[in-house]
């Protein structure tokens, strides 16, 4: 009778939690001050001192215990021929509720924070596909230099020489460097892991996540080694407090081209290429095609490669996986969900308005 009560007064706090986060949602500038910039870097350093120097992935851990424990309820409600509704409802909901509360607490207010154009004073204007056009035309030559300079040959792939456990030190590094030239991006306190989901991961069509209730960043670590170092950066971006997809993958890159290592370097800019590219085709087919021709063969058979990688575990699962994670994402006040993961051309051309490539 007791844990009923307990249930239901946590869904209430659940409906309260919705309406708080309704009305802090209107409130960036103090999320950023008070929790991204105050709270959240003693959470988030805490966790990662507790459980970063553990080899394995704890997070990972927790979510198998936690889906063994799901199919172990449903198993026991299948089994149990007097099904209550209503307890069943109030304990979902309360269960939910404790749940909220941690993601919001430990990772998930971040993403009412201030858009990363205002942190880093960047225009917010949108561009046109002249602009982008130019932009990507500077990259070509950018990663077409880089790739000559590693392979003194513009028809081969890259070969990146360095065990993936390495090159998930020199992301941090990598960050590093990156804090020297602006300080929002310090990160402390190394916690990134090799997923013990690589394999799921994969057939899902995921490079890596982070675990907001434990602050690891999770890696796959199936993915080709080329994408890898901005992969890394990716997720360690989602550590210091950037949530969106395309603010993720914007400080990822400049983390990888502020790197002392040419690998990481051709990593940053080869994944923004490809974004460009990939906008480009959509914006205008024909241009892409010529632009296309500019691309040393090397890094195009790079792009090949990476692609015959996920196609070979493309499976019907995935696109369902995706919708979830597409609305997740669109539920925490992300606009373009999986989409956004695009919009990172957007930062990069209005970056580079004011900065040398």
């Amino acid at each position: 009778m007791k844990q009923a009560k307990v249930y239901k007064i946590l869904t209430i706090i659940l409906v309260i939690q919705w309406a708080f986060i309704q009305l802090l949602a209107m409130y960036p500038k103090l999320i950023e001050a008070f929790y991204t910039n105050g709270l959240y870097k003693i959470i988030s350093n805490l966790l990662r001192i507790v459980f970063g120097w553990i080899p394995f992935s704890v997070g990972d851990i927790f979510y198998f215990v936690l889906i063994l424990l799901i199919f172990k309820n449903l198993y026991n409600l299948l089994k149990n021929k007097k099904f209550h509704f209503k307890t069943f409802f109030f304990k979902t909901l309360g269960i939910l509720s404790v749940v909220i509360f941690f993601f919001n607490f430990n990772w998930g207010l971040n993403y009412l924070k201030l858009p990363l154009t205002s942190v880093l004073n960047i225009s917010n204007s949108k561009y046109s596909t002249t602009e982008l056009v130019d932009f990507t035309k500077k990259l070509i030559i950018k990663t077409n230099e880089i790739q000559q300079h590693i392979t003194k040959n513009d028809t081969v792939i890259v070969a990146n020489p360095y065990p993936k456990k390495e090159l998930r030190i020199m992301a941090f590094d990598a960050y590093k460097q990156l804090a020297k030239e602006n300080d929002t991006f310090t990160y402390n306190h190394f916690s990134v892991k090799s997923s013990l989901f690589s394999v799921p991961l994969t057939y899902m069509g995921f490079a890596g996540y982070l675990n907001p209730f434990t602050n690891e960043a999770q890696v796959n670590y199936l993915i080709p080694k080329n994408s890898y170092p901005a992969t890394v950066c990716h997720e360690m971006a989602h550590q210091i407090g950037i949530a969106s997809e395309s603010g993720a993958n914007f400080v990822g890159y400049l983390a990888t081209i502020n790197s002392k290592d040419s690998y990481f370097n051709y990593a940053g800019y080869l994944m923004a290429l490809k974004y460009c590219l990939y906008e480009l085709y959509n914006k205008n087919p024909k241009e892409y095609k010529l632009l296309k021709t500019s691309v040393n063969k090397g890094i195009l058979k790079d792009i090949q490669q990476n692609q015959t990688f996920w196609k070979k575990y493309q499976n019907w699962s995935e696109k369902y996986f995706k919708s979830f994670y597409n609305s997740f994402l669109k539920a925490n006040k992300q606009k373009d969900g999986i989409k956004g993961y695009n919009k990172v051309v957007f930062l990069l051309i209005n970056y580079y308005k004011s900065h040398q490539l």
